[in-house]
């Protein structure tokens, strides 16, 4: 019942639909909704969202990013909002873009990051067996399989980054809706992570509280932002700042550097940013604040990416 309320607060955050039209919405969304494979897990059926480059050659090992939604959206809506498919034919990777776990008449997709059960466990075993039935279609690089996500899929990547620490090289996060305590995270091998934040982003705050939607009845409390990536850092053992510097005149880049196996951490700031992915699709600004193009959180991400590989004795 918990993760139902969640969800249909989540409906009416991310869609901008009143609830009493959510239904009649429902047809509309599920033509959305598009995906084109299927994985049995844990006697469910997963769906997924995947885009090969044309430049795709099977003699050449490929890095994969998986990408995952915000709660309440879909793959084909985090494909557009992310834009991840023109990045990965510009550099010839494949991404994959997972589908939560299905609510609210089977439209509504969340991650369990919100307890730590069974259905978290669930997520967690589809993505790896995901993982697995691309490697044995394509020929993927294992050392070169990154995670990321916006808001509640930007949890999950934080999940992804503990639980998988040895398949995910490196993990990309945009307004992580995180409540999960740092603690939780019982992988010792120092994880990369990029991330980035708007300080006007009402529903998951940037210097932390409940999440802000007034229509949700279900209030996780998240930490600060800068807190968050602090404790990342310390994760990660990094001696070195934070420094930081302008990268556009709304934008910070603050970097904590010297870090155990060269595994640094990156937040970028977005000064008067929603909850949003900058220089995405935008998003209605009435319902989640304003957008910004001042930076490519795709592009940054995926730079970042290539210069975080798993090494050889870390990988299986």
């Amino acid at each position: 019942m918990r993760i139902r309320r969640i969800v249909l607060g989540a409906v009416v955050v991310v869609v901008g639909l009143p609830l009493a039209v959510v239904l009649i919405a429902v047809v509309w969304i599920s033509a959305l909704d598009r995906t084109n494979g299927r994985i049995v897990s844990s006697n469910d059926a997963r769906e997924y969202l995947l885009h090969v480059p044309d430049s795709y050659d099977p003699t050449t090992p490929a890095p994969l990013v998986i990408s995952m939604h915000a709660g309440a959206t879909w793959p084909a809506h985090q494909k557009s909002l992310s834009r991840w498919n023109r990045i990965a034919d510009e550099n010839g990777f494949i991404v994959v873009y997972p589908s939560g776990t299905p609510q609210l008449f089977n439209v509504a997709r969340i991650w369990h990051t919100f307890d730590r059960g069974a259905g978290l466990e669930r997520d967690v075993r589809f993505v790896s067996e995901l993982i697995d039935t691309l490697r044995s279609a394509y020929n993927i690089d294992p050392a070169r399989i990154y995670a990321d996500g916006m808001s509640n899929g930007g949890g999950m990547a934080f999940v992804l980054s503990c639980a998988l620490s040895d398949r995910i090289a490196a993990v990309g996060m945009v307004a992580p809706a995180q409540s999960l305590p740092l603690d939780w995270c019982s992988a010792t091998r120092p994880v990369p992570m990029i991330a980035f934040h708007g300080t006007a982003d009402t529903m998951v705050p940037y210097d932390g509280g409940r999440f802000g939607d007034p229509l949700n009845p279900v209030k996780p409390v998240f930490p600060a932002v800068r807190d968050f990536v602090a404790s990342w850092a310390e994760r990660n053992r990094c001696v070195s700042g934070p420094r930081e510097s302008p990268v556009a005149p709304d934008v910070t880049r603050r970097e904590h550097a010297d870090c155990a196996e060269g595994a640094s951490v990156v937040l970028y700031t977005v000064s008067g940013g929603g909850h949003t992915w900058p220089g995405g699709q935008p998003l209605p600004e009435w319902r989640v604040g304003p957008n910004s193009d001042s930076i490519d959180a795709t592009s940054e991400m995926w730079a970042f990416f290539r210069e975080h590989p798993l090494r050889e004795d870390q990988h299986r």
